[in-house]
């Protein structure tokens, strides 16, 4: 995986220094991704392209996290130790943690 990591760095290096650019602008095609994925799940789309918006939201996510001196692995280091041994219970299929 991390090989197509750092290609995926490179390519936006390339792009015009997309690496580079403005944050919140990279977070708003975040979100424009994430909405896809919700597009191919509503209309029951075939998997393939399930699997291409999910890969879009990691590309855009990559950029994001380079962008503000980050990594994706760190990123999702953080996220995992701050979820590692949270409690709470499994509702309709969605995690609810428990209140601290």
């Amino acid at each position: 995986m991390q090989k197509t990591i750092d290609a995926v760095e490179k390519w936006a290096a390339e792009k015009n220094l997309l690496d580079k650019n403005n944050s919140f602008q990279q977070f708003a095609k975040v979100v424009e991704e994430v909405g896809e994925i919700a597009a191919a799940l509503c209309k029951k789309r075939p998997k393939r392209e399930l699997q291409d918006s999910i890969g879009d939201v990691i590309v855009t996510l990559i950029i994001l996290s380079r962008q503000n001196g980050l990594t994706l692995e760190s990123c999702l280091q953080e996220a995992y130790y701050e979820i590692a041994n949270r409690r709470g219970k499994t509702v309709d299929g969605v995690f609810i943690k428990e209140e601290e």
